[in-house]
């Protein structure tokens, strides 16, 4: 058996917790041999929901106590402070400590995002540290970042977003050289805001980046670029359209082939190639979004998270591991 990376779960965190993260521990667990699970949170109610899933090797799922938990409409600061046994505290703590090599949470973002710098800590030199999902494309994934964790970033911030990105497509995705593009309202480098104008100078003179210009938002799905740089406010209107989109354009495809015995018929012979395309673009199949920058991994999955995206997020830190993510960063940014 290779070397087995060890990820905390925050079991409390979500609208959905703790049952599908419980299931999405256990899935990973039977999917993979290299995965240790610690769960964090409540133990009562994480033992009950176990009960239900005899599936997986409880022998690589622990539980690590935890008396608190923080609640979606809390304050982020105020709660990490506040909060030393919240499950989403101490699994960032374990990271810290090198009790877990990595924290998947489907918790308050805020609070992931100030305890993840206060409790995990920035890699010297990293000023700000964005949401980096992944997002489906026709020519596979492409990396979006920042998608919300600095609104109101400036443009050496970008940069380094730019930088980090190009790091992580690199080595999770087998992508040298991977494109860099920016956010904009047109292809023109005269055209944007103030903080395009200033940045897209500084990314042509970045030398270790693959930078082509501006990508708008239209460009996006098509996958032109392997990585899109923007601040974090347009990053999770991006992100949130794009999947918000998707969903509806699934569940009219599905009315529409249902609609007639004719379009039934075409359906059961299409269905092999749909599902597949269909997998191909639902993004819960490629995990949480990493926040880059951190001196250990912390993944943010979405607060309405099921067993799957779970189950995908705790598999992703493996690679994230194996391919040692935080320690390249560290050297190169």
């Amino acid at each position: 058996m290779s070397e087995v990376t060890r990820v905390a779960v925050d079991a409390m965190g979500g609208d959905n917790a703790p049952g599908e993260m419980v299931y999405g521990a256990v899935l990973a667990t039977a999917e993979r041999d290299d995965i240790e699970v610690i769960l964090v949170g409540d133990e009562s109610a994480i033992q009950a929901e176990l009960s239900k899933h005899p599936e997986g090797s409880k022998d690589r799922i622990s539980i690590r106590h935890t008396s608190e938990v923080i609640e979606t409409a809390e304050h982020p600061v105020n709660a990490i402070k506040k909060k030393k046994d919240s499950s989403m505290v101490v699994g960032l703590k374990m990271v810290h400590d090198k009790e877990a090599d990595a924290f998947v949470s489907s918790g308050n973002s805020g609070a992931l995002l100030v305890g993840g710098q206060l409790v995990a800590g920035r890699i010297q030199g990293v000023k700000r540290a964005p949401f980096a999902p992944l997002i489906p494309t026709a020519k596979g994934v492409t990396l979006v970042l920042d998608c919300g964790a600095n609104v109101d970033a400036r443009a050496d911030h970008l940069v380094q977003f730019a930088r980090m990105g190009s790091i992580y497509m690199e080595l999770m995705y087998n992508k040298p050289n991977p494109t860099v593009g920016i956010v904009n309202v047109g292809a023109e480098e005269e055209k944007g805001n103030a903080l395009v104008k200033e940045t897209f100078p500084l990314l042509k003179e970045c030398k270790d980046i693959n930078f082509v210009g501006s990508v708008e938002a239209r460009d996006i799905p098509a996958g032109d670029v392997d990585v899109v740089v923007c601040e974090g406010f347009v990053g999770n209107v991006i992100l949130k359209l794009y999947e918000g989109l998707a969903g509806t354009l699934i569940g009219v495809i599905k009315k529409g082939l249902m609609s007639s015995l004719i379009s039934k018929i075409g359906a059961a012979l299409a269905l092999p190639a749909l599902k597949k395309t269909l997998k191909e673009f639902d993004a819960t199949e490629y995990g949480g979004a990493p926040l880059l920058g951190l001196r250990g991994l912390v993944v943010k999955a979405h607060g309405n998270a099921t067993h799957k995206e779970i189950k995908n997020a705790i598999i992703q830190c493996v690679t994230f591991s194996q391919k040692n993510v935080v320690e390249m960063i560290a050297d190169r940014v």
